[in-house]
């Protein structure tokens, strides 16, 4: 670790030399910009180092969505700014379950046994697991995304990254606000505030929000419609202070989301029912999901109950200031959905994943500043309850199929190859009058997860000199984690009734007279979990406990090399607990690390800003379960959720700019280069990726304009435009296993990516009345996200989810 260290520390210094030489043309650039301008840009106000600090004077590369912004591009929650941050990933098709990627780094697993790579914080609270993070914006004032390691600040599971949601506080003066929104694809959407002063010193904010649309999917053959939104929400925060020096802030939320789940469409042609797709699937033959009809028979399903209530109290003292935070959340969630793509009752396979959480969270921070130091320091403690069940659901007409395409039935002798169909036969034959196909299946796994965290945090800035400052930052942070896992054998009621009347009339008993080898217990087995570990526990509860604990310092270095120019360089350390994996008894994580070398540029003038950062990486044990092919040589058989960590590092650059062009034209622009590849790691199927890319592309970057146009005494115009660009995956030789990277005759899953939206509003002159209409992704872009691989071996079916196509609507505000 000492030589890595050093050799990051040179590579450090002749950087910084690079960009000391870089900033010296500063002063002439800035007279220029000067001498034009005919007005400045807005200043931006950051907490992102758990102070109140300009965002040009912030070491870290930190990008800002504002209100504005958000509006423009009609975000109702983080799964649509993504496009407008530059490595930045995240997938919201399910929002029970989503997933979040910054500078390449993710957590892949949806089980409670292992958190998020990337921490989401509200007001400073941390957010826990991705089940309860994704909630629908509500009075939001800006988002901060900060980019690299976070743990001197964040504290845990930032290893990647924060993301960081300020919501506006109650105001002194009484207002309100209400908007309708209304579009395409039955879309109907409205909020309102409400915001009083009850005395002197204190306020209530009210917020309510409700969204629905029917979504763009329907039925091929019923015509209902599939996917959609039904959602409503409501906040409310009160503040009040006591005397001079004392303020409380307490606000509650609560979500309420009951919807059609994820929606997937079958891309393998399927032969005419009673026959059976073939297998293994030949990727040739996938079907183009944008081109095809949806067809479904299950009953998807996504809700989701939050609630969640905070305290904030700020308490000035003669030297500094204190801070305590406290927080409780908890939520209740289920999802359901389809894994085959199909209506085909003989193929039907789905999933499910119902969750029950419950975190509490206490800070105490200390805060002071002088002359020469700027200084936070705190305590801080987290807990957290959680329980999660993980079924698989299908029918014995499935089992069967999958029997036989697994050939064990062939090998017993029965002339059909199936086990239920073939003994239902025999039953009737014998004038038995019991059906054994058609059966409900499900396979289930329970685990409980109790975590304790405590932590304990310091961060300095010395202001060495008028233009030098040193930071130095260290949080000691200990987790433990008692987690469990029961896997109880197949549940199928009706299935076992049956099976008992046969046995007690004596059927069982006859067959093997005949010299039948089916029995009872012939036909009682799992399919969906039957990885040794599984197999060996079935019915058991097993436990472990255990405990990580990591120190994450951070080391800065900024320098101004004139009051327009800063450049910075630091050195940082993330750190993300270890885990277990939920569908795999015994296996547990060890700790993540990831080891952050940036420096960066930033210089603003008075129209125009940019920032501009170079960054190393090193990201040791990267948590993950896979899902394989428990054998390798058999081309057909049940595929299986299995623990998996690798190491990795990635170079890349990160840019953003502002430019106010005009006083009415404004342009932004912000991009991200990485180069992201694994170093020892050889995945669970056996293929060696040492030196592979990760399939992070190379590049994305995100452009907007805004011109204001003044209508005198008729109000304002404003147009916005924005465009974002990401880059094809870069496939490995291991991608085509997950379905998430590769070519076929007409699919490119991983296919670079593009979307454009547009807004035009108009403001009354007392800015009373705002209407606007929108479109998202004009040109009506739409790519494969991935495929759902589950069926692939087993049942021959494989199916894809797609991206938005194009939205549009219309939207009318009121403020008074």
């Amino acid at each position: 670790m000492r030589v890595k260290q050093r050799n990051l520390v040179v590579g450090l210094q002749r950087a910084m030399a690079g960009l000391m030489v870089l900033g010296a043309t500063a002063p002439a650039m800035a007279q220029s910009a000067t001498e034009d301008a005919a007005t400045t840009l807005d200043r931006i106000t950051v907490t992102a180092q758990s102070r109140q600090q300009e965002i040009q004077d912030v070491p870290i590369a930190l990008q800002v969505v504002d209100q504005n912004l958000l509006n423009d591009v009609a975000a109702e929650n983080l799964g649509d700014i993504d496009s407008l941050v530059p490595g930045l990933v995240i997938s919201a098709v399910q929002p029970t379950q989503p997933s979040f990627k910054l500078r390449g780094v993710e957590t892949d697993d949806f089980g409670i046994g292992t958190d998020p790579a990337v921490g989401i914080f509200v007001d400073g609270v941390y957010g826990g697991r991705g089940g309860g993070v994704l909630l629908p914006f509500v009075d939001v004032e800006r988002i901060e995304v900060l980019k690299g390691p976070q743990g001197t600040l964040f504290g845990r599971n930032t290893a990647a990254g924060a993301i960081s949601l300020i919501t506006r506080r109650p105001q002194s003066e009484t207002e309100a606000r209400a908007t309708v929104r209304v579009g395409n694809y039955g879309k109907k959407y409205a909020d309102a505030m409400w915001n009083i002063p009850t005395g002197d010193n204190s306020a209530l904010r009210f917020n309510a929000l409700i969204n629905t649309s029917d979504g763009w999917f329907q039925d091929g053959a019923t015509g209902k419609d599939l996917g959609g939104e039904n959602v409503w929400a409501t906040r409310a925060a009160w503040q009040t202070r006591f005397g001079d020096n004392t303020t409380a802030y307490v606000s509650w939320d609560h979500e309420s989301l009951d919807q059609n789940g994820r929606v997937t469409t079958g891309i393998v042609p399927l032969p005419a029912y009673p026959q059976r797709p073939p297998v293994p699937v030949d990727p040739d033959d996938y079907l183009d999901p944008r081109k095809i009809k949806t067809y479904s028979d299950a009953d998807n399903a996504e809700w989701r109950t939050f609630d969640g209530v905070s305290l904030i109290v700020d308490h000035a003292l003669s030297w500094g200031n204190f801070t305590s935070t406290s927080s409780w959340r908890q939520y209740d969630s289920t999802n359901h959905t389809e894994e085959d793509g199909t209506n085909r009752f003989d193929l039907y396979v789905d999933s499910k994943n119902t969750e029950n959480n419950e975190t509490f969270y206490q800070e105490f921070k200390f805060s002071g500043s002088n002359e020469r130091f700027d200084w936070v320091a705190g305590v801080s403690y987290f807990n957290e309850d959680a329980r999660q069940t993980s079924e698989v659901n299908t029918n014995t007409e499935a089992v069967d199929n999958i029997i036989r395409n697994m050939g064990v039935a062939y090998q017993l002798g029965i002339p059909d190859g199936s086990l239920f169909n073939f003994t239902s036969m025999l039953a009737q034959m014998n004038g038995i009058p019991i059906s054994l196909v058609g059966e409900k299946w499900n396979e289930r796994f329970n685990n409980t997860l109790d975590t304790t965290s405590y932590a304990a945090f310091g961060d300095v800035i010395w202001k060495a000199t008028d233009r030098l400052n040193l930071t130095f930052g260290l949080r000691y942070t200990r987790d433990e984690k008692d987690f469990s896992w029961l896997n109880t054998p197949r549940n199928a009621p009706g299935l076992e009734a049956k099976l008992g009347t046969l046995e007690a009339v004596g059927f069982f008993q006859a067959l093997a007279q005949m010299g039948i080898p089916i029995t009872r217990e012939l036909l009682t087995f799992d399919m969906a979990f039957i990885d040794p570990p599984a197999m060996a526990n079935k019915g058991k509860l097993v436990r472990d406990k255990k405990s990580w604990s990591d120190w994450s310092p951070r080391f800065v270095v900024d320098y101004h090399l004139n009051d327009d120019t800063m450049v910075f360089g630091s050195l940082a350390k993330g750190y993300k607990a270890g885990g277990f994996n939920a569908l795999q008894i015994g296996p547990a994580f060890e700790n993540e690390d990831v080891w952050n070398l940036e420096i960066g540029l930033k210089q603003s003038f008075e129209r125009f800003s940019y920032n501009v950062s170079v960054f190393h990486y090193q990201y040791d044990n990267r948590q993950a379960i896979r899902l394989i092919d428990p054998d390798p040589n058999n081309p057909v058989d049940i595929p299986v959720y299995v623990f998996d960590t690798s190491d990795l590092e990635a170079t890349g650059v990160d840019f953003d700019m502002r430019w106010k062009v005009t006083d009415g034209l404004t342009l932004d622009a912000a991009a991200e280069w990485i180069d992201s590849k694994y170093k020892n790691y050889v995945t669970p199927e056996g293929v060696d990726l040492d030196g592979a890319p990760t399939g992070e592309p190379r590049f994305s970057a995100s452009a907007g304009a805004v011109y204001l146009a003044d209508l005198g005494g008729n109000g304002q115009l404003r147009f916005s435009l924005r465009h974002a660009y990401r880059g094809a995956t870069r496939c490995n030789a291991g991608s085509d296993l997950q379905g998430d990277c590769g070519i076929s005759k007409v699919l490119n899953i991983g296919e670079s990516q593009q979307r454009t939206d547009v807004r035009v509003g108009w403001t009354s002159p007392l800015k009373h009345w705002n209407w606007a209409v929108y479109a998202n992704n004009v040109f009506d872009k739409q790519y494969v996200r991935g495929l759902n691989t589950y069926g692939h071996d087993p049942l021959g079916v494989v199916g894809a989810t797609i991206t938005d196509p194009r939205t549009y609507g219309l939207e009318m505000t009121v403020k008074f």
